[in-house]
């Protein structure tokens, strides 16, 4: 292998031979190894030195040069923590040769090892990693000797190669890993025909980074590929980010432009952005319709979701199955026997959902959702004469009954309120969260009626999985409060579905907690209607108002839980939530207050882990950040660590931390301890689906960027018992009279309609060129163009 000179003279290195690996991560390459050090310019003077860093696998008598720095750890002493490495080469022939002959590679003597050096010199190595067929033309090399050499090069050098030339462009370890397992061999030879192809394969590369890197390999200005990212970029970006589901034509070839020329000083003609999108519509990866351009995936999301729909609403079985009279009879036995009287709108809609294929129920809080959640499956049970109780059921038969919901917590709710089992939509589907969303494997759910609750967290493509899967027989109530904040995936299906007029919907509007005395509930129907009550500072015995400024946000937070602490709340009750992360009001600085106020550390008692700038401790409350239905464990879920494992202490050889999730225990690595962060105060996002005894909401001008009302009646909606407001009115205030400005760009309401815009005409013998604009000539083309043999599923990922 070439030599490669990557490094400052005066870096600090340590060189030495490899001995024993101490631990090895495969799956991200973090190792620690003892060497015997030959050479070093740090002050060090040991014969022999441990080595941590990301690496691959070192082999036995080989000379590797490790570049970084000692630092000495509490636990296990000095180490030198490698940032970058390379190995030692031979570097003269003959010290090739005996390399080359070594037990390493088979078939390899001394003799065809010298014909070899002979015919390719001191870079043989090198030569023979670029290109393989050199050896062919080597006279009495033999072709499987030839062959096992490569292959053996390969697996002892590529990666090595590959992680140093990655470096050679600033790619430090982790990422150069994450690359290099989605090339393999082939990492250096794609990145440097196509830098920009990084974005879509590698997770946490976006286009700034890709098109530094394509500067370096002099591809710049409009070359196509790098217009071809930047049109994949926005449009993706603008969707996962914003939730659109698509963006006008217009507006992505003005943000294409914009992206294209602020990272580089040229001038990109709207002509070279449009004849790319046009390209990138016969390579299928975007989608155009009426001006409009979608990312494949949520187009055939959206496309797929009002097709399912659509089929079920068009039974005719469910209208008029019982008669009125009949109904009206099991109301009043089901009355009679749990006590209670519902109200006019709430047999209006438990009498909408047994006799519609499709029905959504939606309300704010305490207008009774889950009353009537609870008398549609009593009197389903009743009408159909069918039992509530799963374990009456034979093995072969289906039981009737199926709910769930977003999160676990909403479906915990469910079941508690209900008496039957509930679940996440996820586990449902039967996802593991590592499939693509297509049709492969795709679960049809067997059951008679279906209830979803907290749908307006349902995102685009979650919604369509879940549609796609249910039986055209079964009837399907969505539940859900609109006025909440959208999903955090593309599109707000909920509010759709709604606008659309095309599906039977009851909305509740009658308080019925207010018997409660509940001025919580007051204030969030207040604040819907986009007012804010003059008393809102005033003390009430189930809310409070304190003032302050963002600088005292943390010591009023930490003095209200110690006060709460003090009247036997536990941290499960009590919930600080925050709109923003950064900032001395932010809930990163939030949750390290907190930390200490309910599970300070003591001294040999709580073991701690650092990961980043956090500390993890026994006893602490973490959130779990991504799906993970293997293991039962969710987005939003929140957990209490219950042990920490240092690799010292365990078989796996490896920091452990295990979470508890309501009695569902899950293990993580410490390469998954992104997977969770702090939950004594956590984003009002993440709370959604979630109620809590106390909530501690404190808003903030310096939150002035993040305040709407959504947001806001989403967070006041959290609370069950107590709601303490901190902070100051006027930003209160603001954030009421401030409506989602960022409307999301959507069509499933169209769609469903049966609206559509009608395509542009363009009369015979007209100048296209001159006449039409970028955006009609991209889109006057049918939208399938180049899709006559691909499946639509193609593209869900």
């Amino acid at each position: 292998m070439e030599s490669l000179d990557l490094f400052s003279e005066d870096e600090k290195f340590i060189k030495g031979r490899y001995l024993v690996t101490i631990f090895h991560n495969e799956q991200n390459l973090y190792s620690v190894v003892r060497i015997k050090v030959d050479e070093t310019n740090e002050e060090f003077k040991e014969k022999e030195a441990v080595v941590t860093g990301y690496f691959p696998k070192i082999h036995e008598q080989e000379t590797y040069i490790f570049y970084g720095g000692l630092k000495d750890h509490p636990k296990f002493g000095l180490q030198f923590h490698a940032k970058h490495f390379k190995k030692e080469m031979p570097q003269t022939k003959q010290g090739l040769v005996m390399y080359l002959s070594s037990d390493l590679f088979q078939g390899i003597g001394k003799k065809t090892a010298e014909r070899i050096v002979e015919a390719l010199g001191e870079n043989a190595i090198s030569i023979i990693l670029s290109k393989p067929s050199v050896l062919d033309e080597i006279p009495r090399v033999p072709p499987d000797a030839a062959k096992n050499l490569y292959e053996a090069l390969l697996e002892h050098q590529g990666l090595e190669q590959v992680m140093i030339g990655l470096n050679k462009y600033g790619f430090g370890p982790q990422i150069s890993m994450k690359i290099y397992q989605a090339y393999k061999e082939d990492t250096l030879s794609i990145i440097e025909k196509n830098p920009y192809q990084l974005i879509e394969d590698v997770e946490g590369i976006g286009f700034g980074r890709a098109d530094e890197l394509g500067i370096q390999l002099g591809i710049v200005g409009n070359h196509p590929d790098r217009i071809k990212a930047g049109c994949l970029y926005v449009l993706e970006q603008q969707c996962l980010q914003n939730g659109h589901v698509y963006l006008e034509a217009e507006q992505l070839l003005e943000q294409v432009k914009q992206l294209l020329e602020s990272s580089q000083a040229v001038e990109i003609p709207f002509q070279s952005i449009a004849d790319v999108m046009v390209q990138l519509k016969e390579e299928s990866k975007i989608v155009g319709e009426d001006k409009r351009v979608y990312m494949p995936s949520l187009y055939f999301s959206e496309k797929g979701l009002v097709t399912n729909i659509r089929e079920i609403m068009d039974q005719a079985q469910y209208a008029d199955q019982f008669p009125e009279s009949e109904f009206l009879l099991a109301l009043g036995k089901l009355e009679e026997r749990l006590g209670v009287q519902y109200a006019p709108s709430q047999k209006e809609a438990i009498q909408t959902a047994l006799t519609s294929p499709l029905m959504i129920l939606t309300g704010g809080p305490g207008t009774g959702k889950t009353t009537v959640i609870k008398g549609i499956v009593e009197l389903y049970a009743e009408l159909h004469g069918c039992s509530l109780d799963p374990h009456a059921y034979k093995r072969e038969d289906v039981f009737p009954f199926i709910l769930a919901a977003p999160t676990g917590r909403a479906a915990k709710r469910m079941a508690e309120s209900t008496g039957l089992p509930a679940m996440t939509i996820h586990r449902l589907l039967g996802m593991t969260g590592k499939e693509s969303l297509d049709s492969e494997g795709e679960r049809e759910i067997e059951g008679h009626i279906i209830i979803i609750d907290e749908m307006s967290m349902v995102d685009t493509w979650l919604a369509h999985q879940l549609f796609k899967s249910l039986p055209e027989s079964i009837q399907v109530i969505l539940v859900g409060d609109e006025d909440q904040l959208p999903s955090v995936g593309p599109g707000q299906v909920l509010k759709d579905l709604i606008a659309s007029n095309m599906l039977p919907v009851v909305q509740l509007t009658d308080i019925y907690r207010q018997a409660d005395g509940s001025s919580i509930v007051e204030l969030a129907h207040e604040i819907k209607g986009g007012n804010l009550p003059a008393d809102v500072t005033v003390q009430k015995k189930d809310r409070s108002f304190i003032k302050c400024q963002a600088p005292q946000i943390g010591d009023v937070v930490e003095q209200v839980v110690r006060n709460a602490l003090q009247k036997g709340f536990t941290a499960r009750d009590i919930q600080v939530l925050a709109p923003m992360y950064r900032g001395p009001a932010g809930i990163d600085n939030l949750n390290k207050i907190l930390q200490e106020v309910f599970n300070p550390k003591k001294e040999k008692r709580n073991k701690e882990f650092t990961f980043g700038e956090v500390k993890y401790r026994i006893g602490d409350k973490v959130l779990q950040l991504v799906n993970q239905p293997e293991k039962n464990v969710f987005n939003g879920d929140i957990g209490e660590i219950i042990s920490i494992l240092y690799a010292k202490e365990n078989v796996e050889k490896q920091d452990m931390i295990i979470v508890s999730f309501e009695g569902t225990e899950v293990t993580y690595f410490r390469q998954d301890f992104n997977q969770i962060t702090h939950a004594f105060c956590c984003s009002i996002h993440k709370s959604q689906g979630s109620e809590f005894p106390i909530v501690i909401l404190p808003v903030v001008r310096s939150y002035y960027r993040m305040l709407r009302r959504n947001l806001l009646y989403t967070a006041i909606t959290r609370s069950k018992k107590f709601l303490i407001l901190c902070g100051e009115e006027s930003a209160f205030r603001t954030g009421i009279e401030r409506e989602d400005d960022q409307k999301r760009q959507t069509t499933l309401r169209e769609k469903l309609a049966g609206i559509a815009e009608v395509p542009v005409a363009v009369e015979a013998g007209t100048d296209m060129h001159e006449e039409m604009s970028y955006e009609d000539k991209l889109f006057m083309a049918d939208p399938m163009i180049g899709m006559e043999n691909v499946s639509p599923y193609d593209f869900l990922d």
